[in-house]
């Protein structure tokens, strides 16, 4: 991306408008956090519920703790993992920098700072806190490279910018620290390993109304998903995992390794649905380290509470 384009997609965060973003998870449809016209403007080109909130995306640490109130297990968190995909939901300090709307009216607000340079780029030279949700309409699978994410809602952009295909594949883990409890909210690329082994047991899960991505039907192509397939039924296409389950069309990792399953996910029922088959079946994915997000999207996608 040239300075150019940089600049480009800065001025029209400043001017209320919409941009494609990319980060190291997924493909974002960004605008300024503070701006609750732009704001609503996300949630019409994404047909998204307004009571789902939205990650606010910043520059540093620092800029984290100018739209949050973080204690020492946040700072730990924020060390270890930024710049990154964890997203961590604590009390919120200064409403006007995320908008009400962006927050969906909770006291809390989501941050991150995200791994991927261009989008680091764009939010120094905008110079506040961004928001960015998938790039997608709400419940589709999730864009990870620029066509897809173009595809989706470029429309409703004054800008774009080409990441190249996103390096992680599946959205952020998102963690609270809220009353002294932490709670993974939503599993992802960083795993619930790697947290507990820094900050000790963390709950599992509550309090899901306080993070992006938790709607029963999320990430969801126009064909079934059926998940946990051993092989395809009729008109189906599968999706393998590993060796030995059916004969996939296409595999998530024909050496069954989550990494590359998860940054292939949301490409590949893509593709399988782009056919219109009767059904897109998945075969297992082991639910260890990363496998946990994995299958937290899959469920979505088939329908199922996770």
């Amino acid at each position: 991306m040239t300075g150019s384009d940089t600049l480009q997609a800065a001025q029209a965060l400043r001017e209320g408008r919409l941009v494609l973003l990319p980060t190291e998870t997924v493909y974002g449809l960004a605008a300024d956090a503070a701006n609750a016209e732009a704001v609503a403007a996300i949630f019409e080109a994404k047909g998204r519920p307004r009571f789902n909130p939205l990650i606010a995306h910043v520059e540093d640490a620092a800029a984290a703790e100018g739209v949050a109130v973080f204690d020492a297990a946040a700072r730990r968190l924020a060390e270890a993992f930024w710049p990154g995909p964890l997203t961590i939901v604590a009390p919120v300090r200064a409403g006007d920098r995320v908008c009400d709307l962006a927050r969906a009216g909770l006291d809390s607000v989501a941050v991150r700072v995200p791994g991927h340079p261009k989008a680091r780029a764009v939010i120094a030279a905008f110079g506040g806190a961004v928001v960015a949700p998938s790039a997608n309409r709400s419940g589709r699978p999730s864009p990870t490279t620029f066509v897809d994410a173009f595809e989706e809602t470029g429309f409703a952009v004054a800008a774009a910018v080409d990441g190249g295909p996103c390096a992680v594949g599946v959205e952020s883990t998102v963690v609270s620290v809220l009353d002294g409890r932490m709670a993974l909210l939503r599993p992802g690329a960083v795993t619930r390993d790697e947290i507990e082994a820094l900050v000790g047991p963390i709950d599992r899960g509550g309090e899901g109304h306080r993070s992006p991505g938790r709607l029963t039907t999320h990430y969801a192509p126009d064909a079934p998903v059926r998940i946990e397939a051993q092989g395809a039924r009729d008109g189906e296409i599968l999706l393998g995992f590993g060796p030995g389950v059916g004969e996939a069309r296409w595999s998530l990792s024909a050496s069954g390794d989550p990494r590359e399953a998860a940054a292939n996910l949301f490409r590949l029922l893509r593709e399988a649905d782009r056919e219109q088959p009767a059904g897109i079946a998945v075969a297992p994915v082991p639910m260890a380290g990363l496998g946990e997000a994995i299958n937290d999207r899959l469920r979505r996608a088939a329908g199922f509470v996770g």
